[in-house]
């Protein structure tokens, strides 16, 4: 069978930052690249947790050409995380 990337969505603190959970943290560093609505918002979040993991935009204004760049790393064996500024991403995200 073959192996292909995987998507996780990573729900954010909304106001404290120390609210995230490890195993979000432990996801946001193993990943090898996180889509971020917002990359200010997120850039914070991973200075905090000094995670380098490398990130790039993805929100409701570019979704038409960066979503198909995106499907295209997952099925090159990718993980990438998605990551919105506040919530879980598609599910229960205010900015939704």
């Amino acid at each position: 069978m073959e192996q292909t990337g995987r998507l996780y969505l990573c729900g954010t603190p909304i106001g404290n930052l120390g609210d995230i959970t490890y195993r979000a943290v432990e996801t946001l560093r193993a990943a090898d690249c996180i889509a971020a609505e917002d990359t200010r918002h997120t850039r914070a979040l991973l200075a905090h947790y000094d995670i380098h993991t490398p990130m790039t935009s993805y929100h409701e204004h570019n979704k038409d050409a960066k979503g198909p760049e995106l499907i295209a790393r997952l099925l090159a064996g990718e993980t990438i995380v998605c990551v919105s500024d506040a919530g879980l991403p598609g599910i229960a995200d205010p900015g939704g």
